[in-house]
């Protein structure tokens, strides 16, 4: 019993989260433009395509308009979210499997 093991925690250190405030909810949809950004994880891109289906649908008087993002979705792409600020009302971020 006198040989001693030395472990080291997987546990790691969790980066700091800094806590933004929810954007404000929109009045209505009616006369909108919604981005619905697929992210590129597992087949978020086809869960976007079937609302984007569905807000078609149910929400004629609201235009959808589905981007990828540029890189993979743990990258940020500013080039995105500035055309979103530009022409959009909104936005839906989907991930799905």
């Amino acid at each position: 019993m006198a040989d001693k093991m030395r472990v080291m925690s997987p546990l790691g250190y969790p980066p700091k989260v800094t806590i933004k405030p929810m954007a404000p909810r929109l009045e209505g949809l009616d006369g909108k433009t919604i981005y619905l950004v697929d992210p590129r994880f597992d087949d978020s891109g086809l869960f976007m395509e079937q609302l984007q289906k569905v807000m078609t649908q149910r929400l004629p008087r609201t235009k959808t308009k589905l981007v990828a993002l540029n890189n993979i979705y743990s990258k940020d792409d500013p080039q995105t979210w500035e055309e979103i600020q530009a022409n959009g009302d909104a936005a839906i971020i989907g991930v799905g499997h």
